[in-house]
């Protein structure tokens, strides 16, 4: 028998919260290819005022990474829209949007890969 505390959470409400799905171990691998493709192909970490945009050179298994990447954070990370796109120079950018907590999560993110890193 489940007993319930307090009103249930709407489907807005829950859009809201701002927390990843992903278990411990796929969490580790996501972050590992993350840094990786951002030690080896990140250009910039720009935050935007509804989000952040990371580019990257183009190369077409680095466009196929990120659109797997931006695949399973759509996933685990609803809370924010995630795509990719191409900038007008032809770099590939992986952009997530958001709103309210969200936008200050997403610039607190992606900050360890060398040309992200915040005390660079």
């Amino acid at each position: 028998m489940t007993t319930r505390i307090g009103k249930a959470l709407s489907a807005a409400e829950l859009d809201e919260l701002v927390a990843c799905t992903l278990i411990e171990a796929n969490l580790r691998t996501q972050r590992e290819r993350w840094i990786s493709l951002g030690e080896n192909f990140g250009l910039a970490r720009i935050p935007t005022d509804d989000g952040l945009r990371l580019t990257f050179t183009f190369h077409p298994q680095v466009e196929a990474e990120l659109h797997a990447l931006v695949a399973v954070e759509n996933d685990c990370c609803a809370w924010a829209s995630w795509t990719v796109e191409r900038d007008k120079d032809g770099a590939l950018a992986m952009v997530a949007r958001s709103h309210a907590d969200g936008v200050a999560t997403l610039h607190t993110m992606f900050t360890e890969a060398e040309p992200w890193r915040s005390d660079s």
